[in-house]
């Protein structure tokens, strides 16, 4: 019986091969929402029988198909055809005719979008009720807040009514949801997701996040909708990583006892001691860090930039109508009138130093762990104070994207009090894989039910051995991708994980000799130095020699700095070998010289 199905994937293509049609799960998601009764979660729910007809439209079960009737639903700052976008804000709706770039995907996938869930208006909050269209009530308890801003999509899952819905995520919304309704929360590497047909909050921190009931959902919803997109300007070319045991031992920063935050809450500050006891049972060195730099860092997000950006998405409407946006969120949004451009990049400038301030400690460590949430708020604790208790919630959350880490919050077992545990990984940019691989060992070794369903979480499949150590090196010349030298990594197992720039501190020259041109990179400053276009491959750590082997004068391996703050091994050359060597620093990308060469000849 569908009554008693989880709606998890896999239970779902089980009875999909089994017979269930796609039309029947749609009429126990209806059955399920009556059952539960919270009109505050959708603000669009789509017609039954549109829905009925679309499942329909699947035609026989495809397992080839990977969302193949698989339900689904989305934050209404989330563009689907022909369904209202309002942001949570009815004065600021508008019809698009067009899915944006992810739910595009999903449904191409054959994923079925339920409807348009609840948040705090314009994204702004992490309570989940500063709505004008009825707060949703917390899956596991409506006395708490069901976190923000994505409530609506928290919610939805935490009740076991979609398998997967999208939120967004800019200061924790797609963490804080997911520790209050007891499921997982996925904050990917931005850019990994598009955020074309997206309403913005802070274009420039923004993700596209993911909820679900287990580990390996996320990660399978995240793996369909991820993809480069040429219209979004925020859009990054990632190489996706299938999940495989994570390597041993790994390095986990937590807060240290002098920057650990509860807010008096024991009860979680025992919950969290316990989860760390479990990351080390499993192999991890855990180490205590001060965590201050890290919530200095949080501070700027309502600070300066940041909030000038929100500002920038509804200037227009609070110049017409002030009375259309949520008193709380006009009294957060309306503090950027009082700013200069100055004062934004003021706080640009700061942001920089306390990166660099961070990162000696960062650098060291694979992962963080933090509690996802500090303590619990209700609904009377946000009438009582609108601010506060929000702002407590960030603790953990506001410094992630503007550090361009990636996240996932995940369930472990229930507090000592019954209500749900959660922490939650981060890591660098690009690092999605790791944390989903280390968080389903939470999910191996804490029983809990997922979300309000009654369900246990099933144990999870075991993952392949990760592949053999790898090391990362840059190539600017004729090992690029598509030129005459590229198979020599190809052959080797190299895989090509992005196009990057030096910094602005660079020579770069077309080498003498032949017949095949050689480019020769040196660091150098001054007026004619420059910025020059790489890329970034890895190779199996076992193939490094051969590679190297085929190599010759007067290049060698150093360190090269990368634009984007990062450093990475890859060819320099020797100043010995400029002997009769043009110099192109100014073009700044070897193909640009080979096509000028061609262009001569």
């Amino acid at each position: 019986m569908l009554s008693t199905l989880p709606f998890t994937i896999n239970a779902l293509r089980e009875a999909y091969a089994s017979g269930t049609r796609p039309a029947d799960v749609i009429d126990e998601i209806f059955s399920r929402l009556d059952a539960v009764g919270d009109p505050g979660i959708f603000i669009h729910l789509r017609d039954r029988d549109d829905l009925v007809a679309e499942a329909n439209a699947l035609g026989p079960y495809d397992p080839l198909v990977p969302l193949w009737g698989i339900p689904f639903a989305a934050k209404d700052n989330i563009d689907v055809a022909g369904i209202e976008t309002t942001a949570g804000c009815p004065a600021y709706a508008y019809t698009p005719d067009q899915d944006a770039f992810v739910i595009a995907k999903l449904r191409a996938a054959g994923a079925l979008m339920i409807g348009k869930t609840n948040l705090d208006q314009f994204a702004t909050g992490l309570v989940g009720v500063r709505t004008p269209y009825g707060a949703p009530l917390n899956a596991v308890d409506p006395e708490i807040v069901p976190g923000g801003s994505s409530g609506g999509s928290g919610v939805i899952v935490g009740h076991g009514i979609v398998s997967f819905s999208l939120g967004t995520d800019t200061a924790g919304s797609g963490r804080v949801p997911a520790a209050l309704n007891n499921i997982v929360g996925l904050k990917p590497t931005l850019g990994a997701l598009s955020a074309s047909g997206v309403v913005p909050a802070c274009r420039t921190l923004d993700t596209v996040s993911i909820f679900a009931m287990t580990v390996d959902d996320a990660y399978a919803a995240f793996a369909v909708a991820r993809g480069f997109d040429g219209k979004d300007a925020y859009s990054k070319p990632l190489v996706h990583e299938d999940l495989t045991e994570p390597p041993q031992p790994l390095r986990v920063g937590i807060p240290d006892a002098g920057s650990i935050e509860f807010f008096g809450d024991t009860v979680q500050q025992a919950a969290f001691e316990r989860d760390v006891a479990a990351l080390k049972a499993r192999g991890a060195v855990c180490e205590e860090i001060d965590f201050e730099p890290l919530y200095a860092i949080a501070r700027m997000l309502y600070e300066g930039a940041w909030v000038a950006e929100r500002y920038t998405v509804i200037a227009d409407l609070l110049a017409s109508d002030p009375d259309a946006v949520h008193p709380v969120t006009r009294q957060i949004i309306t503090h950027a009138e009082s700013m200069s451009a100055a004062d934004a990049f003021t706080g640009i400038y700061r942001l920089a130093e306390l990166k660099r301030a961070a990162e000696p400690v960062l650098d060291k460590l694979d992962l963080l762990c933090v509690p996802t949430v500090p303590t619990f708020f209700s609904v009377a604790d946000l009438e009582a104070d609108p601010v506060t208790p929000n702002s407590n919630n960030g603790t953990y959350t506001n410094f992630v994207n503007l550090l361009d880490m990636c996240g996932l919050a995940v369930p472990t077992a229930p507090r000592s009090d019954g209500r749900p545990g959660s922490v939650t990984l981060l890591a660098a940019a690009g690092q999605d894989a790791l944390v989903a691989s280390v968080a389903r060992g939470f999910e191996h070794d804490c029983p809990r039910n997922m979300g309000a369903t009654g369900h246990a979480v099933p144990t999870p499949a075991p993952l392949p051995p990760a592949t053999p150590d790898t090391i990362e090196i840059a190539v600017c010349g004729a090992h690029m991708t598509g030129l005459p030298l590229n198979w020599q990594l190809t052959d080797l197992g190299g895989r090509l994980l992005r196009s990057a720039r030096t910094t602005p501190n660079y020579k770069f020259y077309a080498l003498a000799g032949g017949p095949l041109a050689r480019p020769g990179l040196i660091k150098a400053a001054g007026l004619h130095a420059g910025s020059i276009a790489l890329e970034v491959w890895s190779l199996p750590a076992t193939a490094f020699g051969a590679f190297m082997a085929g190599i010759p004068a007067p290049l060698g391996i150093g360190t090269i700095d990368l634009a984007d703050g990062t450093s990475v091994k890859g060819f320099l050359c020797e100043t010995a070998g400029l002997d009769g060597a043009l110099d192109i620093t100014s073009l700044g990308d070897w193909r640009v010289f080979i096509e000028q060469q061609s262009e001569l000849a």
